[in-house]
């Protein structure tokens, strides 16, 4: 299996690394980790029994694979010069880093270096959603699609949709929970217990979810078989209309996909 280097071991990189284990992606002793934080490294070696602890120049020479997993804000250029002493020319660099183009990591790590940018979804443990992601030129992407996709979908891209991808499909998640924890009080409102409704509440999202994959349907004709003339149904979707719940939701997105591309500027 391929040699993977970690640059920063915070929780996005935690995440990564189970979930790639517990699919099976990548071997424990095929990775190893840096970061400012030498506590935090021992941690997640031990929790993860990551028993490869090579010093880093030699980390870096071995790695097949290198993910940038720090801040925007951090020193990206003393990152990008590490890299370029000890790594292979030939080791793709997997940047995680919001806001940090292809062009800027071009620069710095030279144009003929593999660069994969991605955005990881939040739901890596569960194999679901979707990561974004976008390659340069150089990307010999078959051999790394099996790490990518250990840790959920991939959406390929190109590059001018990340920041809308990320303010809709990463941020999304944060809506479905909002969803969730609103109908559930809707249920205890209506006279429920609160795990009456959670339970219906779940099984609900799922349910719609698969019955949506299964059909191939649009949910508004799932909506009108659901709903009988003047039933309880459609009495209900008309107090929902009258919220302007699908403009608010909408507007929510476009906020989140501007601060993304304010983000990106900075």
């Amino acid at each position: 299996m391929s040699q993977i280097h970690f640059i920063g071991a915070g929780q996005m990189t935690e995440a990564i690394i189970r979930a790639a284990l517990k699919r099976e992606a990548v071997n424990p002793d095929a990775i190893t980790l840096s970061d400012i934080d030498s506590e935090r490294v021992a941690t997640l070696n031990a929790r993860y029994g990551l028993s490869n602890t090579q010093a880093l120049p030699d980390a870096l020479a071995a790695a097949d694979y290198i993910v940038i997993g720090v801040r925007p804000q951090d020193d990206i250029p003393g990152v990008a010069q590490l890299i370029n002493q000890h790594a292979s020319p030939g080791a793709t660099v997997v940047s995680i880093i919001a806001g940090v183009t292809l062009a800027r990591l071009a620069s710095l790590l030279g144009e003929n270096r593999p660069v994969a940018r991605i955005i990881p979804n939040t739901l890596t443990d569960t194999g679901l959603g979707y990561s974004g992601v976008a390659f340069n030129a150089h990307v010999d992407s078959a051999p790394l699609m099996p790490f990518l996709e250990s840790f959920g979908k991939v959406m390929l891209l190109e590059e001018r949709l990340i920041d809308t991808f990320t303010g809709f499909a990463v941020a999304g998640v944060n809506y479905v929970y909002y969803f969730a924890e609103a109908l559930a009080d809707a249920g205890v409102l209506a006279g429920l217990t609160r795990a009456q409704s959670t339970q219906v509440v779940w099984e609900n999202l799922v349910g719609a979810v698969s019955m949506l994959k299964l059909s191939g349907c649009h949910p508004r004709q799932l909506m009108d078989i659901n709903n009988s003339p003047a039933g309880v149904g459609i009495n209900g979707l008309y107090e929902l209309n009258k919220s302007d719940f699908a403009a608010g939701l909408q507007s929510s997105v476009l906020a989140a996909v501007r601060r993304t591309t304010e983000l990106s500027g900075q």
